[in-house]
């Protein structure tokens, strides 16, 4: 069972609100990529679209058995907010704050991190989501 991983995902919309997309990659602890996953989440913001793929990395990480991870994320905001630094004051967030603080629970460890959208696996997980969008004629 593979116990840590490096999680690196991206939320989207276009238009915010608008169509939106999310893109995961979950690598081992050495950065080999596990698994991927892309897909259209229907009409979202930016920040719901953002939350919304955190919490899929964390099921599909619970899927692969993975117990500590480190969560890369280029959005500041989403970033700070799970871990503590910044408050969430939208309600319609704070539902999906609550449901990522859940989900995390479930792990030994969980780590956000922000990184900059140059950072390599950040840069795949963006191109994931504009693919799905692509595909779904957005």
């Amino acid at each position: 069972m593979l116990k840590k991983a490096k999680i690196y995902s991206d939320g989207g919309a276009r238009g915010n609100p608008g169509p939106a997309a999310i893109g995961v990659l979950i690598c081992s602890e050495q950065g080999e990529p596990l698994q991927e996953h892309q897909e259209v989440i229907g009409e979202a913001t930016n920040n719901v679209a953002e939350y919304t793929a955190v919490m899929v990395g964390l099921e599909l990480a619970r899927g692969l058995g993975i117990q500590e991870i480190d969560y890369f994320v280029d959005s500041e905001l989403v970033a700070k907010q799970l871990s503590g630094q910044y408050r969430v004051k939208a309600p319609h967030i704070l539902t999906l704050f609550q449901k990522v603080r859940e989900q995390s629970s479930r792990f030994r460890r969980v780590v956000f991190c922000h990184v900059p959208r140059t950072h390599a696996n950040i840069k795949k997980v963006d191109k994931m989501v504009n693919e799905a969008l692509n595909l779904a004629g957005h």
